[in-house]
């Protein structure tokens, strides 16, 4: 056979010619100048990585056709900045970078859409590129935690196309805003940890029905907020981190989260009773809840169940068991508005008798009055008020209440008036018997089903008999409503006339009433009926008025506080005798007095001679503060007077007088001296009215003068902080703010006393002074000793060397043993850190709470005589014991505590002749 002829050589160079148009891949060598760059970027170059072939290299890991895959390079102590070229590696699958000191910018990341495993942690990356994420079609697991020197940014939205993601880790990376609802995009996403950083708002509604096991989002800078209701729907959720937060509400009904072992919820606002199925978790084995504002029935745990509770929530009883009938018909009514925080503050104990805002008692202890008027309150009218069966009056008036009127409210045998006028009501009218005095206008939609658009009543001021059926010409409706309408716009003018004429007559006119209305921005507020609409905490009605009988003209202002007229001070004071004498502070004198109904409560009038610039702003400054916010550890002020060049604040009364009067003036006074249970008790009471000040009240406050003498104690010994004329609004973020010097000798953090530039951190500092002053029973600044010991903050640094030194320090009256020396150390420690010399160097106050927390409430007594503690559960498995650790440091290991500073404070002796007590205008 004949061999065919070759092809022409042209058609050799046409497919040579073809086949050069055709896009190549990137080769190995791309991949190997990009490495090459890699390691020249990094310092010290990393082990093992020698030679021109990277896939040779320790850590890196390559396909058949040499391209890069792998990189592993999680703690070497590396340094340096990530090179751009890190985006040419298409085929690189995991990269890990983890635990080194990496620095400068991430680099995009968006190529790499090979990438599954991306770990970054630990690291000091400042900045994210806008995308960095974009296009990561298969990542599964992105990690980024502790990588504190990030710009603030936020969760992108380019995240959204990694459909694979299970795992995202990014805690204390300063993140900042809300938490994006796009959560949805990720049907595998396991672990969720985005705590400590400044995340604000509500849970993302994509939450729920997503298959989340561990959710944490603990610590963050400002707070999330809002209700945590759709973790109802989470199912899947086996560890929960919200506490440290601001969230509100009750906490929800998490029956359908079976797998749910660890659940903290504790430094929260929640409030409310807790579901019963909460505590019918078959899997649960932690939860905290302390320092939130829950009430209801003292929760029943299993005993297989770590449960920290604390102190500041409200429950009705100090064991499990059903609250008083009275107490469970008012808590289901706050449950119908959602458990306002402004009740759960108040409605606290098993006696709603027992002074709770907004509610009236008579003699026998039955509820005949709630009076919600004007307090803004959203929700339903509970169908419970009709098991107040005592009640006579109820107010609901000029709030944003939905649904319609319970027909159960019919059933009340007693009631006398009902004012639902000014909300947004709908639905049928029951019918009232004519005894009643029904008021419901303002509410539009009153008398009409909104499901089918039909009216079925009448939207009118009163109720008693039936509205009638028939067809009225419309002219004959207009005429009569105008001519009601003049009738009672006459009426109420003349009512309103003789009100007040009436009113000047019983009450007189308070003088410097329009300096304090001005000052407070806040008014006096009743209708023309006379009813009082009570705004904030209440106080006994004896305070209003010398007269008894109608308390029906009390003049009341926004936040519950009371313009009180001279005369009825001067009548419960004796005059202001010296018998009734409590004490004597920078501003003037305290007086003691009891009021007709037998409360107690201290005046403090300021001295006329005082009363200058000063004292007007301290003044200001206490009613300024005490109005905006309520906590029971900060002591309420009940009401104040202008008289003339007089200024008076009328406080609650603490029968125990002051702790330094039980820590320096106890054998003087005749008192027993403070136990240790009792100290650390107080120290943790004054941490948290602090804290509260600092961050949990909607306007964050520096107290600036804290010292014993500013923490009164109640009969129960349990301490409240007070005197707020120094205090000052808490700056924004990190930045400080300059003031004039103010404050006590002893107690001023050395930066302010060199400044005058204040930040939280001074609250810190004189917080820690008092701390020492509850170990050693010995005052801040103390001329009776050598010069040597005489600044208490220097020689206790010197002290804290060591246990032993520890140990001949403290107060001699206390005589601990083993255990209860190893809480004073604690408390030691903590007054360290809480004075260190460096403001940055100090804890925040929740970090106070959380030290002292459990302190007292697991720390328990050797002596069979005092109150026992909850104790520590020694039987919890080693996985439990983990977690409950955890729980309690945050998130590990990555938020190591501060250690104070050992060098000396630089704040100066106290100068010869100067007051203990001294602000700005001793100083110029």
């Amino acid at each position: 056979m004949a061999k065919p002829p070759n092809p022409p050589i042209h058609h050799h160079l046409l497919l040579f010619f073809l086949l050069s148009l055709l896009p190549l891949p990137l080769s190995s060598a791309d991949d190997s100048t990009a490495m090459t760059e890699l390691a020249s970027a990094l310092s010290p170059t990393p082990t093992g990585w020698t030679g021109t072939n990277p896939c040779a290299w320790t850590g890196v890991n390559c396909d058949a056709s040499s391209r890069v895959t792998s990189i592993n390079l999680a703690s070497q102590s590396l340094s340096g900045t990530l090179p751009s070229s890190l985006s040419s590696l298409s085929h690189l699958q995991t990269l890990t970078l983890q635990r080194n000191s990496l620095s400068g910018p991430l680099p995009s990341l968006s190529n790499l859409t090979s990438l599954q495993q991306l770990y970054l942690d630990s690291n000091n990356f400042t900045s994210l590129p806008s995308a960095a994420f974009f296009g990561l079609t298969n990542l599964q697991t992105l990690s980024m935690s502790d990588n504190p020197s990030l710009a603030p940014w936020t969760i992108p939205a380019d995240l959204t196309q990694s459909t694979s993601l299970g795992t995202f880790y990014a805690s204390n990376a300063n993140i900042f805003g809300s938490i994006p609802d796009f959560f949805d995009s990720f049907p595998n996403l396991q672990s969720l940890r985005l705590s400590y950083n400044n995340l604000t708002g509500p849970l993302p509604a994509s939450f729920s029905g997503s298959e989340i096991t561990n959710l944490w989002l603990n610590n963050q800078l400002q707070g999330l907020s809002g209700s945590i209701d759709l973790l109802s729907g989470m199912t899947q959720l086996y560890q929960v981190w919200l506490h440290g937060n601001s969230f509100t509400g009750p906490v929800p009904d998490l029956s359908n989260c079976a797998n749910l072992f660890d659940l903290q919820l504790r430094d929260n606002q929640f409030t409310g009773v807790l579901p019963a199925s909460l505590m019918a978790l078959p899997k649960l084995a932690n939860i905290s809840l302390q320092n939130n504002v829950l009430q209801g029935p003292f929760p029943a745990f299993g005993s297989n169940v770590t449960v920290t509770l604390g102190s500041t929530n409200g429950f009705c009883k100090s064991s499990p068991g059903p609250c008083d009938p009275q107490v469970t018909a008012l808590l289901a009514v706050a449950g119908a508005i959602g458990y306002p925080i402004s009740l759960a503050q108040s409605w606290v104990g098993n006696d709603a008798c027992s002074q709770w805002t907004f509610i009236t008692c008579d003699s026998q202890g039955n509820v005949t009055v709630v009076n919600f008027g004007k307090q803004r309150f959203s929700g339903t009218i509970s169908p419970a008020f009709a098991n107040l069966t005592t009640l006579k009056s109820l107010y609901l008036n000029d709030n944003n209440l939905t649904g319609s009127i319970p027909n159960s409210l019919t059933s009340l045998s007693q009631l006398q008036v009902l004012d639902v006028s000014n909300n947004n009501l709908s639905g049928v009218v029951p019918v009232f018997p004519s005894t009643v005095k029904f008021t419901s206008v303002g509410n539009l939609l009153l008398g009409k089903d909104i499901s089918s658009g039909s009216g079925s009543g009448s939207n009118s001021s009163t109720s008693g008999g039936k509205s009638g059926g028939s067809s009225i010409s419309a002219g004959l409706i207009a005429g009569v409503v105008i001519a009601v309408v003049l009738f009672f716009g006459v009426v109420s003018f003349v009512s309103y006339k003789y009100y007040l004429k009436k009113r000047h007559q019983r009450f007189g006119r308070v003088d410097g009433s329009e300096v304090v209305s001005e000052m407070v921005k806040s008014v006096a507020v009743n209708d023309v009926n006379g009813h009082v609409h009570r705004h904030g905490g209440g106080v006994p009605s004896e305070l209003h008025s010398q007269s008894s009988g109608d308390h029906g003209e009390m003049p009341v202002f926004e936040g519950g506080n009371v313009v009180i007229s001279i005369q009825v001070l001067r009548q419960v004071t004796n005059n202001f005798s010296e018998e009734n004498i409590l004490g004597r502070g920078g501003f003037g004198v305290v007086y003691g007095g009891e009021l007709h109904d037998g409360t107690k409560i201290a005046v403090k009038r300021m001295e006329s001679g005082a009363m200058g610039t000063k004292g007007m702003n301290e003044f200001q400054a206490e009613i300024g503060v005490l109005t905006k916010v309520r906590h029971r550890h900060l002591v309420a002020l009940l009401g104040y007077c202008i008289n003339g060049n007089e200024r008076l604040l009328v406080y609650e009364y603490m029968p125990q007088g002051t702790l330094a009067q039980h820590l320096f003036e106890w054998r003087e006074l005749g008192y027993s001296p403070l136990t240790w249970k009792q100290r650390v008790t107080i120290a943790l009471d004054m941490a948290r009215g602090v804290e509260y000040l600092h961050g949990l009240a909607q306007q964050s406050f520096i107290h600036r003068d804290l010292k014993p003498s500013n923490i009164l104690l109640g009969d129960d010994m349990r301490a409240k902080v007070a005197d707020f004329g120094l205090v000052k609004n808490a700056p924004d973020g990190k930045y400080s703010l300059e003031t004039r010097l103010a404050g006590t000798f002893g107690y001023l953090a050395p930066e302010y006393a060199a400044t005058g530039r204040v930040t939280t951190k001074v609250d810190l500092y004189a917080f820690g002074v008092v701390l020492m002053e509850i170990v050693t029973g010995r005052k801040a600044l103390d001329e009776t000793v050598p010069d040597e010991r005489s600044h208490l903050v220097t020689w206790f640094r010197r002290v804290l060397i060591n246990k032993e030194s520890i140990r001949k320090a403290i107060d001699q009256t206390l005589e601990p043993d083993d255990e209860t020396f190893d809480s004073i150390c604690k408390v030691a420690e903590l007054a360290g850190h809480c004075t260190a010399r460096e403001p940055f160097q100090r804890p925040d106050m929740g970090h106070a709470v959380n030290v002292l927390g459990p302190l007292v409430e697991q720390w328990k007594p050797s002596s069979h005589e005092e109150e026992e503690s909850l104790g520590i559960d020694l039987h919890m498995s080693l996985p439990q014991a983990l977690q409950r650790w955890q729980s309690d440091e945050g998130t590990s290991t990555m938020f190591n505590d501060l250690s104070y500073s050992g060098t000396h404070s630089s704040i100066p002796t106290k100068p010869s002749g100067f007051a203990d007590t001294f602000d700005s205008m001793d100083c110029r």
